[in-house]
């Protein structure tokens, strides 16, 4: 059956177990706090020695984890085995999965972590776990559904957060939740409980300047705001180890292909979910798209490409520093 985080750990803290899990999908971070949950909460401290096997798919074959998952409990009421990496498990083997569930030792909690990616549904061993187990599958966010995800983990651990700051780590981030959690577990160790954490602290624990920022740069440019895009390009270029071009130029190009698709909308209401971007965002698009007609966004990303060639020594018989290259672009693209 497919569960939830919160069916499948209701049911843990219940007692209520199944014999086999998997946890799977693109998104790591749910993997690793259930896989954390079942090593730290199923087996007690003392017995784990003896009932509780913590194994990797690349160590393992199939034949082995249904041996493990044949075998008794001797101290606890339950014998846990934990595959991390399930998915390093060769392919062929998950048959041998399939016919230990036709009679599995209910005794165990066989659970498979498989990360990166899902296990094809049309095999035998996945209809098998679905008709005896559990299964919670986790999907990558879109990058528009970070900000709320970062509110809401800010607010689990007891501390608020501005929709702007929330904004800028996701959109200086991306949507690594691992990276995200982590990054927000620093700051949470200088807070007060109740502190809300604003763009001052962002920019004291995590590094993320509030002003000097590819985010900042991009609604610069849709406001063709001359002097703040020198301003900040200038500080790109004085520390180009901390604002390389090659991280700079991707996003500037998924900001334009915005910008046009926002052009071609016929409803502009629907822009936050046709972009895949904040809400607090499409104020920027349509400026931008005001600014930008068409044929300029098409010359833009002409430049971009360009700029591109260039920093990896095509055209350029590195003369040019990644700062000039910059400066250049910006140029080209508000004037």
């Amino acid at each position: 059956m497919n569960l939830t985080d919160k069916q499948l750990l209701d049911d843990l803290k219940a007692g209520k177990y199944l014999p086999v899990y998997l946890i799977t999908g693109e998104e790591n971070y749910y993997i690793d706090v259930l896989s954390d949950y079942f090593e730290d909460n199923i087996v007690d401290e003392g017995f784990r020695d003896f009932d509780q096997t913590v194994v990797y798919g690349r160590d393992v074959n199939m034949s082995q984890v249904v041996g493990l998952a044949k075998q008794f409990p001797m101290m606890s009421p339950v014998k846990l085995v934990l595959v991390k990496e399930a998915q390093d498990i060769n392919v062929k083997e998950w048959d041998l999965l399939a016919d230990y569930l036709e009679h599995p030792l209910t005794q165990t909690l066989l659970v498979l972590c498989y990360r990166h990616k899902k296990l094809d549904k049309r095999t035998r061993a996945y209809k098998a776990i679905a008709k005896v187990g559990g299964i919670c599958e986790h999907n990558r966010l879109y990058d528009s559904q970070v900000p709320s995800w970062i509110g809401t983990y800010v607010n689990q651990r007891g501390f608020a957060i501005t929709q702007r700051a929330s904004v800028l780590i996701a959109e200086s981030i991306g949507n690594d939740l691992g990276k995200m959690a982590n990054e927000l577990d620093k700051v949470f160790i200088s807070l007060n409980p109740g502190d809300t954490i604003n763009d001052d602290i962002i920019e004291r624990n995590i590094g993320i300047s509030k002003e000097y920022n590819v985010f900042e740069l991009q609604s610069a440019i849709g406001r063709r705001d001359v002097v703040q895009c020198n301003r900040i390009i200038n500080h790109f270029a004085a520390n180009p180890k901390d604002n390389p071009i090659q991280l700079i130029l991707p996003v500037l190009y998924g900001y334009f292909i915005k910008v046009m698709v926002y052009h071609q909308l016929e409803d502009k209401s629907e822009a936050a979910s046709a972009l895949k971007v904040n809400p607090y965002f499409v104020r920027d698009y349509e400026v931008a798209a005001s600014n930008y007609p068409l044929g300029k966004l098409a010359s833009c990303i002409g430049y971009l490409n360009e700029a591109d060639l260039r920093s990896k020594g095509i055209r350029n018989a590195g003369t040019v520093t990644d700062g000039e290259l910059l400066k250049e672009l910006i140029f080209k693209i508000i004037h």
